[in-house]
């Protein structure tokens, strides 16, 4: 299995290969995600990336108070991903960033955990994106894998408000359609 680094890497890429296929009239598109438009999805990823270099640094949920709420696309969303993007990544990438603590709403956790959370989420998104925007939803298989793997260790997978409840499929069906499965998606 690869390492967590490297698989973040591509579902980075994951992600950021469907953000740059969006077009003008695509913003307002729904998404696998129901309460979500293309839109909301996508900023909801960039909030996510402005946390890592606030949380990576030691910073708590409480210092941020709203800092990272709201729109956060502004008029140029493909190039706030971009910079956001690049900036959570450089984070991860700084010696020692997945052996430390970060803070984070339910607790005091490893970094790594938090690379896979997130390494899940924007594989799972871009999934949803690219089926919002009609391209190409296949992930790369060993991300797929690895975080099938992953996910089968969780307690968050179970019933939340984070995720549909799982859908049943067979063992034999590809680790893609098994690991949107875990999240009530039909893939």
């Amino acid at each position: 299995m690869s390492d967590i680094l490297d698989l973040h890497g591509q579902a980075m890429a994951e992600f950021d290969r469907r953000v740059r296929a969006v077009r003008l009239e695509q913003w307002a598109l729904p998404t696998p995600c129901t309460d979500w438009d293309v839109h909301d999805l996508v900023n909801h990823l960039v909030s996510e990336q402005l946390w890592v270099p606030h949380l990576l640094s030691g910073g708590t949920i409480a210092e941020a108070g709203d800092r990272y709420d709201g729109d956060r696309l502004g008029e140029e969303p493909i190039a706030t991903w971009e910079i956001v993007a690049r900036e959570a990544r450089t984070a991860w990438l700084a010696p020692d960033s997945v052996t430390r603590t970060v803070h984070l709403s339910y607790g005091d956790v490893l970094a790594e955990e938090y690379l896979w959370q997130m390494t899940f989420d924007l594989a799972v998104h871009a999934w949803d994106l690219a089926r919002a925007i009609s391209a190409d939803d296949e992930l790369d298989p060993e991300l797929s894998a690895a975080l099938l793997h992953w996910a089968h260790e969780q307690d968050f997978l179970g019933p939340s408000p984070l995720f549909d409840p799982p859908r049943p499929v067979s063992a034999d069906t590809p680790a893609q359609t098994r690991l949107l499965a875990l999240t009530g998606r039909a893939g």
